[in-house]
């Protein structure tokens, strides 16, 4: 997962983010950072040809500043080469179907401003409620907050476009 993570992030915000935060990105740290957290989330793994190729974790909105909404996707990462073939789309599924039963009403996912990858999060029915700043190697950017206001759109495969 460690290693997805920075191949993903490698490929994803090369550009966006300083390329000295990038290339500094150290799989035993971020393998540490996922060891600690990962057991407190409800996560879910895609492979490709037997291998990790993306993972998506989700749980409880974590800052409290969108009471409407209570669940949050907090990551999900996708080697590039498996990008556009629907993993993604349905490691969103997962974790949306998963908090549900866990009594989760909604959703909302933070992603930077550049990302490529925000027509994904439009696609899948995501509203943009807010913007935020993040720190990230030292440098700010900007984040928006993507909404779901009823979870049930991204449970069922027929509701994700």
């Amino acid at each position: 997962m460690a290693e997805v993570h920075i191949r993903s992030w490698k490929t994803t915000y090369r550009g966006i983010v300083s390329d000295h935060y990038l290339d500094s990105m150290k799989a035993d740290e971020r393998e540490e950072l996922w060891r600690k957290g990962i057991s407190k989330t409800e996560a879910f793994v895609a492979e490709d040809k037997g291998e990790v190729a993306g993972f998506a974790n989700g749980g409880p909105e974590r800052s409290g500043d969108y009471q409407e909404y209570d669940g949050e996707l907090y990551a999900i990462y996708l080697l590039e080469e498996c990008q556009g073939k629907g993993a993604g789309r349905e490691l969103v599924r997962q974790v949306a179907i998963a908090l549900k039963k866990a009594g989760f009403r909604s959703l909302l996912v933070r992603v930077l401003r550049n990302n490529p990858s925000c027509h994904f999060y439009e696609a899948l029915g995501g509203i943009r409620i807010g913007e935020e700043k993040i720190e990230i190697g030292g440098a700010l950017h900007e984040e928006w907050v993507y909404g779901w206001p009823e979870l049930n759109v991204l449970c069922d495969k027929g509701g994700v476009k």
